[in-house]
């Protein structure tokens, strides 16, 4: 098959976080599939057509990227962040397993971009320094039973804890219960960021405790960063306006070169 099929990472926001190689593939491209606001990221160019589609029609995207491929098209499925992180990739591969064998002979690829959770990281130091995980608040394709179940499970592992999905209009409780779950498990006084926005004009960072936090400090914009444990802070001099630091050390147990005064 002359087409191919290359599902790529867009970064968190800012068009400097694109990797050259998918930049490259989206120049190649004759057809770029995605949810909407993904899509209008791609700007509009000869010979290049957009289709855009809503965020619940994962299977039905992959599915009509895969026909296109196999008619000789180069096509593109964008993702914001990471594709293979709570995105597209996962869906392609999906649908590709239950859908046309001949897809199986399709050239696949898939390229990875900046997640939203290493952006998130990045603004306030180091809060993913050791080992830590990654779930997905949202309870649209899992039970929330389950999401409790993991809380639970990572607090008790002591893992640093990133959370996408955090809050919506339609399901606004459920990140207040795991607020609930982490004070709980954690304690009040572990610290906790949200990171909204990041690397666009609209960011917005806040560092603050389990005990200090609110629903309302987060929404679907929102990457949500618990610590564990060994999760420390460190007050910026000279920088009132701006969010400490946040780091966890890359060794259990490992002891603070930092002053009392500067980290807690």
């Amino acid at each position: 098959m002359s087409g191919w099929l290359k599902i790529v990472g867009l970064g968190p926001g800012s068009d400097t976080l694109v990797t050259p190689e998918v930049s490259a593939v989206l120049a190649e491209a004759t057809d770029v599939v995605g949810y909407v606001p993904y899509v209008e990221r791609v700007a509009p160019r000869a010979g290049l057509v957009r289709h855009g589609s809503d965020n619940r029609e994962e299977i039905q995207r992959a599915e009509q990227a895969m026909a296109m491929a196999a008619d000789g098209r180069r096509v593109a499925v964008v993702s914001s962040g990471d594709p293979g992180v709570f995105a597209m990739a996962s869906a392609v591969f999906e649908a590709l397993e239950a859908g046309d064998a001949q897809w199986r002979l399709l050239d696949v690829q898939v390229l990875p971009g900046i997640s939203a959770m290493l952006a998130a990281s990045a603004s306030v130091g180091a809060p993913l320094g050791h080992d830590f995980c990654c779930i997905n608040l949202s309870d649209n394709l899992k039970p929330w039973a389950l999401i409790e179940k993991r809380l639970r499970l990572a607090a008790e592992a002591d893992f640093a804890m990133a959370f996408y999905n955090p809050r919506s209009r339609a399901r606004p409780e459920g990140f207040a219960r795991t607020l609930e779950v982490l004070r709980e498990a954690c304690g009040p006084e572990r610290l906790i960021v949200f990171a909204r926005a990041v690397s666009t004009p609209d960011e917005s960072i806040r560092v603050t405790t389990l005990g200090e936090a609110t629903p309302d400090m987060a929404d679907m914009r929102t990457l949500v960063i618990v610590g564990s444990s060994q999760t420390r802070r460190i007050e910026r001099q000279g920088h009132e306006a701006r969010e400490p630091w946040v780091y966890t050390p890359r060794s259990v147990g490992a002891k603070s070169q930092a002053s009392t005064s500067s980290a807690v």
